[in-house]
């Protein structure tokens, strides 16, 4: 979908994918049935198997591999170009180092500029030329600047900012909050229960976010607030799905890759660690863990001592 974003925003597009046959089908029919059903790419978009030639004189590096395999991708390239700006849209943290995604690529490359890609954004909207609006962060909001400049279109809209951790922040832990939204949907406790999980959820985000440096604004805008609200209201969030399928009792096995599941046992190590009350990431792990039901995770948090809001 971004890569159809750059294309129409006048830049040549080189996307890279693991499999032949899918690098096949985007060159030849300008398709990606396995994730896009039969929405058409755009034709000037070309597809290579091979990383290095992808990646090659780019002025532009948008790294679109989930968060837990990103810093191994990253491994398989020696260096980038000087002048390339490496840009995350990954929403999550690594497990390994409980690093964000800013950190896991300057580990490995932390001469080139680094900028993150986050906000409520469906691919078909993008790909279907929906209007959409994200945020774009760099420390350097220079960098942050000439990606949105390079990637707003007509119909796709960036803001930037130089709160990288504060938009990171919010992208990883909405998808954890989203499970939790869509075990409510899928036990059918009512509009409600979703609105007031999705209030405390997002307190709970907003507290971990300025312990660890984020900005109060930040969460309150596209890539906190709004991501929020994309990925807690409808079943096309993969991990609103998820939660739906744990709360309904369904099984789990063919599910799509939920981000959230990953994210949610660091995120309780770091709120834990940094002295953050986060309840209901806190419910989640227990279930995902198995070490409690959904029912005995939602009892557990009706339960809490009454508190005050502010």
């Amino acid at each position: 979908a971004l890569a159809c974003i750059a294309a129409r925003a006048g830049h040549d597009v080189v996307v890279w994918s693991r499999s032949e046959d899918q690098a096949a089908e985007i060159n030849q029919h300008n398709t990606n049935s396995k994730y896009l059903a039969e929405l058409k790419l755009e034709t000037s978009i070309i597809a290579t198997t091979d990383l290095s030639v992808a990646v090659a004189d780019r002025d532009f590096v948008l790294l679109s591999v989930p968060t837990q395999s990103l810093g191994a991708c990253l491994s398989e390239i020696e260096r980038f170009d000087d002048h390339t700006i490496l840009i995350s849209t990954c929403k999550g943290i690594d497990r390994t180092t409980r690093n964000l995604p800013h950190q896991v690529i300057s580990a490995g490359h932390s001469g080139n500029p680094i900028a993150t890609l986050s906000g409520p954004s469906f691919a078909s909207d993008v790909i279907n030329g929906l209007p959409t609006a994200v945020t774009v962060a760099s420390k350097d909001i220079e960098v942050a600047d000439k990606v949105a400049q390079a990637l707003t279109t007509n119909r796709f809209r960036c803001y930037s900012t130089d709160d990288i951790v504060g938009v990171e922040i919010g992208g990883a832990l909405k998808n954890v909050l989203a499970l939790a939204v869509g075990v409510v949907d899928g036990m059918k406790l009512g509009a409600s229960a979703k609105a007031a999980l999705i209030a405390r959820g997002f307190a709970e985000i907003s507290r971990l976010a300025a312990k660890m440096g984020g900005r109060a604004e930040t969460l309150a805008g596209l890539s906190g607030l709004g991501d929020i609200t994309l990925s807690c209201s409808s079943a096309q969030s993969r991990n609103f799905a998820y939660g739906h399928a744990m709360g309904g009792g369904e099984p789990l096995d063919n599910m799509k890759l939920a981000e959230g599941t990953f994210t949610a046992s660091v995120a309780l190590e770091l709120a834990t660690e940094l002295g953050v009350d986060v309840p209901i990431t806190q419910a989640i792990v227990g279930v995902l863990e198995h070490r409690e039901s959904v029912q005995e995770a939602m009892d557990r948090l009706l339960q809490r001592p009454l508190k005050r809001e502010a």
